[in-house]
């Protein structure tokens, strides 16, 4: 099943590989130790004695894994990805490790001990995908669902309950006298004598009425027995945003959003800690970037004419606007005819603009506008009043989004590439509605460890 951390669903197979990692680290830096100390004969101690240095082994190597996305999607499903994935994380674990083991001057990490633990844990965590991880992905370790409906919806979660790393499988489908049928194996109601058995029979673990129209459909007497016999009882808008970490704007509605669990009010100590690490983050981030923001932004001058920064304006918190400050990576002329979405390959990108863009050195500046109290560091990426007035006429809950304040990295920005157009804007929506919603300092941590995975793979860089 789904666990709910900080009111954010966590898939029980990423979590429990996770602390079998968190394990195996603990054990590789143990075997690390006591190599060394075989190597020059000193007395390896009691393991209680190096606990905190093992403890922070395994804290890093586990950050870094999750930074770069070793417990994403891809690597869940691709093997040849996830050990790629974890070589990055376990090198990236292990020079910050080093640098600070530098800093702190203890000599808590030797660098023998870190070469022994690097290639120990390079075997273990490997070792543990193919043999912990199968298992976790076979159907025995996954929520036994019915679906209560036949239509489209209900081929929707047979879609997502077909994808390799989803938690769930579908074991039937019942139709509740629907006139499009589209799962055509699906049960029809007036066949079965008594749902609630059916449901224990079947073993199921979740019940998801997935009905194109409820009005008259809604079998409420079985499902308050379902209910009561200890079955979880799901709606469709519910439980997509629950697999899928997004709001499906296709099937919500304003009652949904209005009676569902979310936006709450009770976010002031919340709110005061986030402003805090937004004033102390951008601080130390402009105090140690300025050397690079200066020396590209010698570059954007003498690349192409015009000034190395550019101020635009954006929609932030509430709808107001503010002016962004971004290092400039297009012609001076690139909105002559007017504002227009980015594309691929944009002729319109300086060479210089081509790199600071996919390393996202242009966003930098942007901290200033963090400081200032314009942006935070996580939320929806504002965009420009032009787009914004279009977007809120084609979308509908588009104008939800700015009741958070804008952010330099978001949800959606690790969730879904770089897109420059109405479809896009809608899917993007949808993750930040989702962030909007389920707003949690411990959500905006997740999403500041893995923007180190976009900036690496150049994911979602236009």
């Amino acid at each position: 099943m789904m666990i709910r951390l900080f009111k954010h669903y966590i898939p029980h197979a990423v979590l429990l590989l996770g602390l079998v990692d968190l394990l195996l680290l603990v054990g590789a830096g143990e075997f690390s130790w006591r190599l060394r100390a075989s190597q020059i004969g000193m007395d390896p101690g009691l393991f209680v004695d190096r606990v905190w240095p093992h403890a922070g082994f395994a804290a890093m190597m586990l950050t870094a894994m999750i930074s770069v996305g070793v417990y994403g999607a891809d690597s869940l499903r691709s093997m040849r990805y996830a050990t790629a994935r974890l070589l990055v994380a376990i090198s990236l674990g292990i020079i910050a490790l080093s640098f600070a083991d530098f800093v702190i001057g203890q000599q808590n990490f030797w660098r023998s001990t870190l070469a022994y633990g690097m290639a120990s844990a390079i075997v273990l965590l490997v070792a543990n995908r193919l043999i912990v991880g199968s298992i976790l992905g076979t159907a025995a370790f996954r929520r036994r669902v019915l679906v209560l409906g036949a239509g489209e919806r209900a081929q929707r979660l047979r879609s997502l309950g077909e994808k390799p790393e989803c938690g769930f499988a579908i074991v039937g489908y019942i139709g509740m006298n629907e006139t499009n049928r589209v799962v055509e194996e699906a049960i029809s109601r007036t066949a079965i004598h008594n749902l609630t058995r059916f449901v224990e029979n079947l073993g199921v673990s979740e019940v998801v009425l997935a009905l194109e129209e409820r009005r008259n459909a809604v079998p409420m007497k079985d499902l308050l027995r379902i209910k009561t016999a200890g079955v979880h009882v799901n709606d469709f808008s519910s439980f997509l945003e629950r697999e899928t970490g997004r709001v499906d704007l296709d099937t919500v509605n304003p009652s949904w959003l209005i009676f569902s669990d979310g936006f709450s009010s009770g976010r002031a100590v919340s709110s005061v800690a986030k402003r805090l690490f937004d004033i102390t983050a951008s601080a130390v981030l402009l105090l140690l970037t300025a050397p690079i923001i200066v020396v590209f932004a010698v570059l954007v001058k003498l690349d192409s004419k015009g000034p190395a920064f550019f101020r635009q304006t954006r929609v932030g918190l509430y709808g107001q606007n503010f002016d962004v400050v971004k290092l400039r990576s297009m012609r001076l002329d690139a909105e002559a005819g007017g504002a227009q979405w980015a594309s691929k390959d944009d002729p319109r990108v300086t060479r210089i603009g081509n790199f600071i863009r996919k390393v996202r050195i242009d966003e930098l500046p942007q901290a200033w506008s963090v400081l200032k109290g314009e942006m935070s560091f996580v939320g929806p990426r504002p965009e420009r009043p032009e787009f914004v007035a279009g977007l809120e006429e084609q979308l509908p809950y588009y104008a939800e989004r700015h009741m958070v304040k804008p952010g330099i990295t978001g949800w959606a920005q690790i969730n879904y590439p770089y897109g420059a157009s109405i479809e896009d804007s809608r899917h993007k929506l949808e993750y930040d509605l989702y962030y909007a919603k389920n707003y949690t300092p411990f959500l905006d941590l997740l999403i500041i460890l893995q923007t180190l995975r976009v900036v690496l793979w150049h994911e979602g860089a236009r």
